[in-house]
């Protein structure tokens, strides 16, 4: 039985070196507007599209201890995507304790029913480790970005982007989308 409690740890930690393991870069884009990633319906999504506007991009769960943070995205999405000319991009991960095992249609369903989420929610990818997908890349590595390297912590982490494409702050997963440097940022 003592060898389960030391067994178990090294488990957990080798899926999370896997999952963590150094990224070979595999796009040259930096700037947002360069990408075309696919929506959870299957449709292509144009980032070319939001030129002129502060963009907020969020990896996202389900199974989150932040999941509430969805209210504060949809509310604050509401007051200021006309206003403003603000639009949150949504991209769901499953990197996190497996906190968004849900297919894209179950996704979907889940963000409409519990929080009647309106802004652009993208398929499901990966934010870090080998697989990392194009956009995440391009926010988490200076090269691209021109701002700053960093990673992923955890669901939830935000990432604005000027309206020049370039990405302009990187915000702690657990600061909620309503805190009033987030406001500053988007009413500036």
């Amino acid at each position: 039985m003592k060898y389960i409690y030391i067994l178990l740890p090294l488990v957990f930690i080798g899926i999370y070196a896997f999952k963590s393991s150094k990224v070979k870069l595999t796009t040259n884009k930096t700037n947002l507007y360069d990408f075309v990633v696919t929506d959870l319906q299957g449709n292509d999504f144009d980032f070319s599209t939001l030129k002129g506007k502060k963009v907020m991009i969020v990896n996202t769960a389900s199974k989150c201890g932040l999941t509430p943070q969805y209210k504060q995205l949809q509310e604050i999405y509401t007051q200021y995507k006309d206003l403003h000319n603000f639009v949150i991009v949504g991209f769901p991960s499953n990197d996190f304790l497996f906190q968004e095992p849900g297919d894209n249609q179950q996704i979907e369903e889940f963000c409409q029913l519990n929080y009647g989420v309106t802004f652009p929610m993208m398929s499901k990818v990966d934010v870090k480790g080998k697989k990392q997908a194009e956009i995440y890349q391009f926010l988490t590595h200076k090269k691209l970005n021109g701002f700053k390297d960093s990673k992923v912590k955890w669901n939830f982490q935000k990432y604005l982007i000027g309206r020049d494409g370039k990405l302009e702050q990187i915000i702690n997963p657990k600061t909620k989308p309503n805190d009033s440097s987030i406001i500053s940022w988007i009413t500036d």
